[in-house]
């Protein structure tokens, strides 16, 4: 008989307008990692955050089985009494406290009615060596890369003996370093006793770790796959999660000639006055009219700080020598501003904390960035926003009921996609995409490739920084990479391949 950990049964979850999660079942054998993929929207944070109690008892129907026994957690603290901890891609840690503050955050060591500080130090160096992390544990997290903030995360499930760990999107914002590392540290729990669930976009990782996958659709059950008795293809996965074969993941673009260079940079240098340092050195770079081009590069390369510089230096850096070139024409960009009036858009990797406003509509963030043209003698033609709202939520398959729904209630493909719309309607020239699929679906993915080729195939010009080779391979025409702040190399992208672009950014 399979000894189950947890079994979600006939789980309803309903928002108004919304039936997020319709007879889910959902089974985990003890100690395996369980993979639970699904297209964005399809219910997978809905489902963890029933069976952790964010959404209490009460507010669904169904039964959670933990253990063989009927649970119902109203809180958070609940399932953490009973050993399910989880882990979001937003890290739950506070910067400014010490690693050991934050492990023991909210369940403190206590000799009487004090902190054991001593304790708690001593105890938070052993959870930090059962990840794996060598750190001082009175250092600051704010300290520490994205990485071994996470480490810092599960370390803290550890020191509330978890039993069941689960973690949404673990990955998302990872190097492909510290991707296997953690990876490789979800074998060594298992082997410890821990179940794990985990929950990804990335179906080279879930294919790699999976002892079993289940896969949601619509907020329903699809089907769950066994990968330790077969090989799991990837193909298999996606059609599950979009219910149809896809044959390409990276959409055939129609061939079409590029035209004259809409954007360049020469000579381009860039200092951080915070850190008085330079942080990117002499770039040279262009990209032509219907053309898209690829920058690679390794975490830290500088590929955001160039992105960032070239759309009105919102962070503050200084341009010490270089200039750049607006359909032949110099230009100087002193605001974001300016750089939208010059016909240069920038969506960020961060859609959450820059990109979107989340407490207001779909409506409000498309049309945010080109109110002027919807500019009615003293007010806003509502009407016409209204209808410019619900074109961009048709044309470019924004999944909500209407153009009103908060963009905090989207899944991440969907924010996604109203940060498109939204420098879509700014109607600029060149485009650059920051980490454009970064924690969305393939299904979704594959969308904003296609748009991504419609628009190129309009004229305009795409910059897409990505931190998935294969992605840069897939999409771009030619590419840049970059190591410590320069251009490493330039290649077109049927010259290129995963060995030659490592080589690139590596060679600094």
């Amino acid at each position: 008989m399979t000894d189950y950990i947890l079994e979600m049964q006939g789980i309803v979850k309903e928002f108004p307008g919304v039936k997020a999660l319709n007879d889910v079942n959902f089974k985990v054998k003890r100690g395996e990692i369980h993979c639970l993929v699904g297209e964005n929207g399809a219910g997978k944070s809905t489902l963890m955050k029933v069976l952790s109690g964010v959404y209490p008892y009460g507010s669904y129907t169904g039964d959670i089985r933990y253990n063989g026994e009927v649970q119902k957690f109203r809180k958070i603290s609940d399932s953490e009494g009973k050993g399910i901890v989880i882990i979001y891609q937003e890290l739950a840690l506070i910067p400014e406290l010490s690693i050991y503050e934050n492990i023991f955050f909210g369940h403190e060591i206590m000799k009487g009615k004090s902190i054991d500080w001593n304790e708690t130090i001593t105890q938070a160096r052993n959870m930090l060596g059962k990840v794996g992390l060598k750190a001082d544990p009175s250092q600051p997290v704010k300290t520490l890369g994205v990485g071994n903030q996470q480490l810092v995360e599960i370390a803290k499930a550890l020191s509330k003996d978890v039993k069941l760990l689960i973690l949404d999107e673990p990955t998302a914002s990872l190097n492909e370093d510290d991707s296997q590392n953690l990876l490789q540290l979800l074998r060594e729990l298992k082997a410890q006793g821990v179940t794990c669930i985990m929950i990804s976009h990335k179906l080279r990782e879930i294919t790699a770790i999976a002892d079993t996958i289940t896969v949601l659709r619509d907020g329903a059950t699809i089907t769950t796959m066994d990968a330790t008795s077969r090989t799991i293809e990837e193909a298999e996965i996606i059609k599950y999660m979009v219910g149809r074969e896809m044959d390409n993941i990276y959409p055939k673009r129609k061939k079409h000639a590029f035209g004259d260079i809409a954007l360049e940079l020469k000579n381009w240098t860039v200092v951080d006055p915070v850190k008085n340092r330079e942080i990117l050195h002499h770039i040279d770079l262009h990209v032509r009219k219907g053309e898209i081009v690829g920058i690679q590069g390794l975490m830290g390369a500088g590929r955001t700080e160039l992105a960032m510089s070239m759309f009105g230096n919102p962070t503050g850096y200084r341009i010490s020598t270089g200039k750049l070139f607006m359909d032949g024409r110099g230009v100087t960009l002193k605001h974001p501003k300016d750089a939208i009036r010059h016909g240069l858009a920038y969506v960020s990797e961060d859609r959450k904390g820059n990109g979107l406003f989340l407490g207001q509509d779909i409506r409000y963030n498309i049309t945010i960035s080109n109110l002027e043209e919807l500019v009615d003698g003293l007010s806003i033609n509502e009407n016409e926003e209204i209808a410019i709202a619900n074109d961009y939520k048709e044309s470019i398959n924004i999944k909500a009921p209407s153009i009103e729904q908060k963009v905090g209630n989207l899944s991440g493909g969907n924010q996604q996609k109203v940060q498109l719309a939204k420098w879509m309607f700014a109607k600029p020239n060149v485009l650059i995409l920051d980490e454009p699929t970064r924690g969305i679906d393939v299904g979704a993915k594959y969308e904003i490739y296609s748009l991504m080729n419609r628009l190129v195939e309009q004229g305009m010009s795409i910059i897409m920084i990505s931190s998935e080779l294969p992605e840069v391979l897939g999409m771009s025409d030619r590419l840049y990479v970059m190591s410590e702040g320069t251009i490493a190399g330039e290649l077109l992208t049927e010259d290129a391949t995963e060995e030659k672009v490592m080589a690139m950014a590596v060679s600094s």
